[in-house]
């Protein structure tokens, strides 16, 4: 049997912490909540959540800098990050600071568990190609990092390193959104979603000499990518 699975809350509205606490305990989570920025970060250094649910907008820290102090310490844990913000600019630079994924108030708790069980899943999946080479970048899946000869290496997060080994997998095939969403991050196809774009371009940033040009990491225009070596 697996072990109970940690998520942390960090949110103050009481009323969607305890929906939120109430239906992943149900599903069998242990769950560890925080009212503030300070306090959430607090819990994830000393307790190493198995996942973090963020709030955008808290009392003192806002989400973005609250991520951005966590992946100091922590590379690997899935944060999903809660917001009230439908702004496409919102959610890109959510997932520039370090946030997996994102989900906009009011959202079903439903699909927010179904999100949390799939990156479990995928997080215990072995890795068929332990690294791989993509130009002058070593892709390291075990360590979740990418590195070019002679600098330190630099970390990806889950939803990254996701992303890059399933396109390796499927080499010189397009890839279509719609099967991406749904074998990573287990959702829909919405034709309003973009965060396989916007993490494409994230890993073109860290991955291609011009992310504009790039060489490794193609658009099939009307479909989805595909990655080449």
């Amino acid at each position: 049997m697996d072990p109970k699975r940690t998520i942390l809350v960090i949110d103050d509205e009481p009323h969607i912490v305890l929906g939120l606490k109430d239906a992943l305990e149900f599903e069998g989570f242990s769950v560890l909540t925080a009212a503030t920025g300070r306090a959430g970060m607090q819990l994830a250094q000393r307790d190493r959540p198995d996942a973090i649910l963020l709030d955008l907008m808290l009392p003192d820290l806002n989400g973005y800098q609250v991520c951005e102090e966590v992946r100091r310490t922590n590379q690997f844990v899935p944060i999903i990050m809660l917001t009230a913000k439908s702004q496409e600019a919102d959610k890109i630079r959510g997932l520039e600071v370090g946030a997996d994924d994102y989900v906009t108030k009011p959202f079903g708790v439903g699909e927010l568990v179904a999100r949390i069980r799939a990156i479990f899943r995928r997080t215990h999946r072995p890795s068929e190609v332990p690294s791989f080479q993509l130009g002058e970048v070593t892709v390291n899946v075990a360590s979740h990092s990418i590195e070019r000869e002679g600098k330190r290496p630099e970390q990806l997060s889950f939803y990254e390193i996701e992303l890059l080994r399933f396109l390796y997998e499927r080499k010189g095939q397009a890839v279509g959104r719609d099967e991406l969403l749904d074998k990573i991050w287990g959702l829909e196809a919405n034709p309003s979603n973009r965060t396989i774009d916007n993490f494409v371009v994230k890993l073109r940033k860290k991955i291609e000499k011009s992310p504009d040009r790039p060489k490794h990491i193609l658009t099939v225009y009307g479909f989805g990518y595909k990655l080449v070596e």
